[in-house]
């Protein structure tokens, strides 16, 4: 199950996922944590500038391939839902989204 809850008291909404979908989304963090933690040993090893670019810009790509993995299940489970229960603010949402990540 993949949907989007409205939470408690303060109206945020919450997305219940799989312990195969955290996994795999928690993974990808790790991995990212330990390319940031290797970039900033190359810089406190004096790297060479194109080296670290070339890290940093292998980061930016996992990066975006996290925000692909995270968008397609959010458009699959959260926005299909809503869209199906005839709620389709959520287009809305989806589209604000969408204009942050293209920036």
């Amino acid at each position: 199950m993949n949907c989007c809850k409205e939470a408690h008291e303060n109206g945020a909404k919450k997305t219940q996922r799989t312990d195969e979908q955290k996994k795999k989304l928690l993974n990808r963090l790790s991995r990212l944590e330990g390319q940031i933690r290797g970039l900033k040993g190359m810089i406190e090893n004096d790297s060479y500038c194109t080296d670290i670019l070339t890290q940093s810009a292998a980061i930016g790509a996992a990066l975006h391939s996290f925000e692909c993995e995270l968008l397609s299940s959010h458009i699959r489970g959260c926005v299909a839902n809503d869209i199906r229960a005839g709620n389709e603010e959520v287009i809305d949402d989806l589209l604000s989204t969408l204009q942050k990540l293209l920036k």
